[in-house]
């Protein structure tokens, strides 16, 4: 098969020449005091360092065997409608007392730390089709909405080794390297069901967004400045400026990547876009260096699922290596919960409207897909 071609971005038009120029004014390094309304420090549950949390126990919830029994009986009551599996939701996966426990994970992720692990699934007793429907349900307590993932409508992302061409191989999605700390593009929750892991390494590694920002703000509060300027010259999904760090609603958000930033093996840099220059460099360099200080390692098994807050903790992977019989496999989802979701900054809203509109087609393949139908998008995600 022929290697899937990437869209890359090989001229800039006369409104994205404009914001180059204005991505090109420099930053101005060593001011002391904080951008106007950024709080000094964030004080919150979702302030934390994983020396806190010394082992899973300590955030983990345990589904005991009443609980298997109620999803088992969801699945079953589900399954009688007769419907397709992507309907599932609260009032037709009936969960009456795990509900409780699933509630007590969505204020987490919300409102609290910021992540939660469910585990203790009975993964060899299902197929593939019953447990994606029971991960779907038990999402449905998390978020009452779930996101496309990219322009074909894939809803779900399957993240596995894949070398089979050079650039499946360089690709985030399907490398087998270590993969910088990171936000998604889109998506209030991030979500992974771990169907098997790694011979050795492939751990999930999160750190908390608001301890990185406690740290700046009080050593380098120059750095908060340049974050939260405007001038950052993203090229995915296409080239626009905008914040790294932005204070909205009263909320300290972070989203950002690397890749869009600085380019990849898989996704280079266009020559004719406009650099990061080295203060912005630094700090993201400064990010990094804090979160690796900070950082918390979830190694997961098959059958977990677990939670982050996307725009409260970033996220990266550790390298791994694959087995005969133990290859890595995750599936991604991406959710919102109109109640409870953080309101969305206005330089972010056109990717959100994208990701969780009713508009459009919504693919779910419940097994890593046919290139033809999820090819590696320009969007490394």
């Amino acid at each position: 098969m022929a290697p899937i071609e990437i869209e890359q971005v090989t001229a800039i038009d006369h409104a994205a020449q404009q914001g180059a120029t204005q991505c090109n004014t420099p930053a101005v390094s060593g001011q002391t005091d904080l951008p106007s309304g950024f709080p000094s420090r964030l004080d919150s549950a979702m302030s934390w360092a994983g020396s806190q949390y010394p082992d899973p126990s300590s955030y983990a919830t345990i589904l005991e065997a009443e609980d298997l029994k109620e999803l088992d009986d969801g699945l079953e009551h589900f399954l009688s409608l007769g419907l397709a599996g992507d309907l599932v939701s609260k009032s037709n996966f009936p969960l009456q007392k795990l509900s409780k426990k699933l509630e007590a994970m969505q204020h987490h992720v919300y409102n609290g730390r910021g992540f939660a692990l469910l585990r203790g699934f009975e993964v060899d007793k299902y197929s593939v089709e019953d447990f994606t429907t029971i991960f779907l349900g038990v999402q449905c307590h998390i978020g009452n909405k779930f996101g496309r993932q990219d322009d074909n409508g894939n809803m779900l992302v399957h993240i596995i080794a894949d070398n089979s061409s050079p650039i499946k191989a360089h690709h985030h999605r399907h490398s087998t390297a270590p993969i910088t700390f990171h936000n998604e593009e889109a998506g209030d929750v991030i979500s992974w069901l771990t169907r098997n892991t790694a011979a050795s390494g492939g751990k999930c590694i999160i750190a908390s967004a608001h301890t990185i920002y406690n740290v700046l703000a009080a050593t380098r509060p120059d750095l908060i400045r340049v974050l939260a300027r405007s001038d950052w010259p993203f090229a995915l999904p296409r080239f626009h400026c905008r914040p790294v760090l932005q204070h909205h609603d009263g909320k300290v958000i972070f989203n950002f990547g690397r890749a869009a930033l600085m380019g990849s093996a898989s996704h280079p840099r266009p020559a004719s876009l406009p650099k990061l220059t080295p203060i912005q460099v630094e700090a993201l360099d400064a990010i990094e260096a804090i979160a690796c200080e900070t950082q918390l390692e979830m190694q997961t098994a098959p059958g977990d699922i677990h939670f982050i807050n996307n725009f409260a903790v970033l996220h990266r992977r550790e390298g791994f290596v694959d087995g005969e019989a133990t290859r890595r496999h995750l599936v991604r989802m991406r959710l919102r919960d109109d109640e409870l979701g953080w309101a969305i900054p206005e330089e972010l809203k056109a990717e959100w409207d994208e990701t969780f509109s009713d508009k459009g087609q919504k693919l779910w393949f419940i097994d890593p897909m046919p290139p033809g139908f999820f090819p590696l998008r320009k969007v490394p995600n």
